[in-house]
C-alpha cells in the first residue's frame, strides 16, 4: 500500500480521515472535487432556506396576505405560482447549466416557492409552524445522513428514480381530486402523509444523485432538486395539523 503526501492512493483517504476521502466505493473521480461540490450544493440551499424563512416570516405577520388569500384573486395567485414554479423547474433541465440564466431559473425558483410557504404559514399558528419546521430539520438531517452513510457501504438508490415519478403522478391526480370534489379532512390528511412518504424519498434519491451523478457543472440543478424536496416535505408536514 503505497502513500504520496499523507494520501492513501488505494484507499483514496487523506490522512485516515473520512471528509476528504472516498464517498462511495469504486469512486473513480477525486474525492477532493466531489466534497467540494458538495459543500457548494449545500451553502446554495442554505441560502435559498434563510430567503424562505424571511418571506415566509414577513408574510405570517402581515394580516393582508390572509385576507388577499381568502379572495378569488388571492386563490387564483397561488396557482399562478405554482405553475410558474413548474415550468422553472422544467427550464432548468435545459439551462440548468447557462451562466447566468441557471441563477436566473433558480432564484425565480427560490422566490415563487418562497411565496407560497408564506402562504401556507399565514393560515397556521406559530406552534405549529415551529413543528413542523423542526421535524423537517430533523428529517432531512437523518435522511442525508443516511444516504452518505449507505453510499459509503456501496448502496446506489438510482433505481429509485422510475418508482418516484410514478408515485408523483398518482399523488397528483390525488391533489385534483380532492381538489375538485372536495373529499374532506380526511383525505387531506391522507395526501400529506403520502406527500411527506414521498417526498422523504426524494431527499434519499436527490441526495444519492448528489453523491454519484450529478456533473460539478449542475450545482444549481442539484440545489434546486433537494431544496424542492425540503420545502415539499414541510408543506406535507404543515398540512397534517388541523388548524
Amino acid at each position: 500500500m503505497f502513500k504520496n503526501g499523507g494520501v492513501d492512493i488505494e484507499s483514496g483517504q487523506k490522512g485516515g480521515g473520512v471528509i476528504g476521502g472516498q464517498i462511495y466505493p469504486g469512486q473513480m473521480e477525486d474525492p477532493q472535487m466531489r466534497w467540494g461540490f458538495i459543500r457548494k450544493v449545500y451553502a446554495i440551499i442554505c441560502v435559498q432556506l434563510f430567503v424562505t424563512a424571511v418571506i415566509a416570516t414577513a408574510m405570517f405577520f402581515t394580516p393582508a396576505v390572509k385576507t388577499y388569500m381568502r379572495t378569488i384573486m388571492g386563490q387564483i395567485t397561488i396557482i399562478i405560482l405554482l405553475v410558474i414554479a413548474f415550468i422553472l423547474a422544467f427550464l432548468m433541465a435545459r439551462y440548468g447549466k447557462k451562466h447566468p440564466w441557471n441563477y436566473v431559473l433558480m432564484v425565480a425558483f427560490t422566490l415563487c416557492l418562497a411565496c407560497v410557504v408564506g402562504v401556507a404559514c399565514a393560515f397556521k399558528s406559530g406552534q405549529t409552524i415551529l413543528i413542523a419546521a423542526g421535524l423537517t430539520v430533523l428529517i432531512t438531517v437523518s435522511l442525508t445522513l443516511y444516504t452518505f452513510w449507505a453510499a459509503s457501504r456501496g448502496k446506489d438508490f438510482t433505481f429509485l428514480g422510475p418508482f418516484l415519478f410514478c408515485a408523483s403522478i398518482v399523488l397528483c391526480m390525488f391533489f385534483l381530486m380532492q381538489f375538485i370534489l372536495h373529499l374532506g379532512k380526511e383525505a387531506h390528511i391522507v395526501y400529506s402523509c403520502l406527500a411527506a412518504l414521498l417526498f422523504s424519498a426524494y431527499i434519499i434519491y436527490d441526495t444519492n444523485n448528489l453523491i454519484r451523478n450529478f456533473t460539478y457543472d449542475e450545482y444549481v440543478m442539484a440545489a434546486i432538486c433537494l431544496f424542492g424536496d425540503i420545502v415539499n416535505l414541510f408543506l406535507a408536514l404543515l398540512g397534517l395539523s388541523d388548524d
